[in-house]
């Protein structure tokens, strides 16, 4: 045992020393010890609430905005996150053809997917899939940063990409989000 003031007397065990931190005699003199909160939070489902938010990626680099959009889905912004639960917003991006890329990316980033069959393997770069399916862009970009297996599907499936100014979710009524600066 050893002594610390005339109220705290502390033994030098492992159960003891496990449950209580020490006040310190400079900041704190109150001759007893403060608990540690040891209870891990976990969100329920009656208590986490999703909204809608509408991006305008006009002008907008690609892994700045992608990087935003996949923390808002995930519920990261919020005080409730809890890493196995879906707690994340709905994020519905409008204007991905107007997306921009920093150095030479659209001419020399690469995009693969293959046809299951032999020899099916196909290429594009992104200045291509960005002309030919613009919100592709956007969402695989946004894909690669979720988490893989379940949660992640559930997560990429509240992800809505457009890719000009008009979108069919008029009805959720989402506030806008800016997300960086306009280049």
């Amino acid at each position: 045992m050893a002594s610390l003031g005339k109220e705290l007397t502390i033994a030098w065990s492992v159960g003891i020393l496990r449950d209580w931190i020490l006040p310190s005699p400079l900041i704190v003199d109150i001759g007893l010890p403060m608990r540690i909160l040891r209870k891990t939070f976990s969100a329920k489902p009656a208590s986490i609430t999703k909204e809608w938010y509408l991006v305008d990626a006009n002008g907008k680099t690609l892994g700045r905005l992608a990087t935003e959009i996949a923390r808002r889905l995930r519920g990261k912004h919020k005080p409730i996150y809890t890493p196995h639960m879906d707690t994340g917003d709905y994020i519905v991006v409008v204007n991905a053809s107007k997306v921009r890329v920093t150095g030479k990316k659209m001419k020399d980033k690469i995009y693969y997917r293959h046809s299951g069959y032999p020899g099916g393997i196909k290429s594009e770069s992104l200045g291509q899939l960005l002309s030919r399916r613009p919100e592709r862009v956007i969402e695989l970009a946004v894909k690669g940063m979720l988490p893989r297996g379940p949660l992640g599907r559930s997560l990429f499936r509240k992800l809505r990409v457009f890719p000009g100014a008009t979108h069919n979710h008029i009805a959720q009524k989402p506030k806008p989000l800016n997300i960086g600066s306009t280049a």
